[in-house]
């Protein structure tokens, strides 16, 4: 039996217009379940906290990450100063229609899941350009993310409380994959992975070639970071693991698309591996001393 309450994470950083968003869907929520909204703000340089403040709402708290700049040293955060048995992970630029929590925790009883991923849509903004409808069009397979490679990204994610306090929080160090690596290490664990595809999160498309770039760049550091604190389970670094999940146009696209979308596809696997190899010679490896970090066991 699922509890009647459930925890929301949000991390934040510089972005007042995506927070804004965010909270106006989360707040308006229609469950007779007892929810609660904790932001974390990632030391924003802006007026993201501000805004957080101006909602003065009994369902919301803000709370600061002001030693680690990683979204999910923020999220470590969220879990310290939560407490209910169900954790939700929410990005900062998302939006969910009013019966998203109901829906969600419906589903999660129902699967009897101890880690669910929702179904992401992307949504197009008006005269989209190239790179907006790449990324349409690639998406987020969440769905095949669970299958194939044990994980569901932390923009629409459902954990049990007791699964942190058995495998730990969120590797803090890694600039991006700490997503895979935590539900790699949930579903080594033995836990009930799920996805649940009537349950529907909207993101936003990247609009320009340079937030393509930015977050492929992001993702190929992150990938030489997993080998780095994670060799065991992703390889020596200095040897890139093999690409999985390229996002490859379908065939029933107009030639023009598929053909732009193939090139862009191949470029923007060169960024990763750009982004690899930078990292594998210029990247200092954290010493934090403990690794992953665990619970406190009065939270567990």
């Amino acid at each position: 039996m699922i509890d009647s309450s459930v925890d929301i994470i949000t991390p934040v950083y510089n972005d007042p217009n995506g927070i804004t968003e965010t909270l106006d869907s989360l707040l308006a929520q229609s469950t007779t379940h007892d929810y609660h909204i904790a932001i974390v703000d990632n030391d924003s340089t802006d007026r993201t906290p501000d805004i957080v403040r101006s909602y003065d709402h009994d369902h919301l708290t803000l709370h600061h990450e002001r030693e680690v700049q990683s979204s999910y040293a923020a999220r470590n955060t969220g879990i310290r100063n939560t407490d209910s048995d169900i954790l939700a992970f929410v990005d900062a630029d998302m939006s969910v229609p009013e019966n998203w929590l109901e829906d969600a925790l419906t589903a999660f009883r129902a699967a009897e899941a101890d880690y669910m991923g929702c179904h992401v849509e992307l949504e197009l903004p008006e005269n989209p350009t190239l790179a907006a409808r790449y990324d349409h069009h690639t998406g987020f397979p969440v769905e095949g993310y669970i299958e194939r490679q044990q994980f569901a990204p932390t923009c629409c994610l459902f954990v049990r409380r007791e699964v942190f306090a058995d495998v730990g929080l969120f590797d803090h160090r890694l600039e991006s994959g700490g997503d895979k690596e935590f539900g790699n290490r949930v579903h080594d664990a033995g836990y009930d992975q799920h996805f649940a595809s009537d349950v529907t999160m909207t993101h936003p498309t990247r609009n320009s070639i340079p937030q393509l770039v930015s977050k492929d760049r992001r993702v190929g550091r992150g990938l030489c970071q997993l080998q780095r604190y994670h060799p065991d389970r992703y390889g020596t670094p200095g040897v890139p693991p093999r690409p999985t999940g390229i996002k490859r146009p379908d065939r029933d696209l107009p030639t023009r698309d598929r053909l732009a979308f193939g090139t862009l596809s191949t470029f923007l696997t060169g960024v990763r591996g750009l982004g690899y190899y930078q990292e594998y010679l210029t990247g200092d490896r954290r010493d934090d001393g403990d690794g992953i970090p665990q619970l406190p066991a009065a939270d567990r």
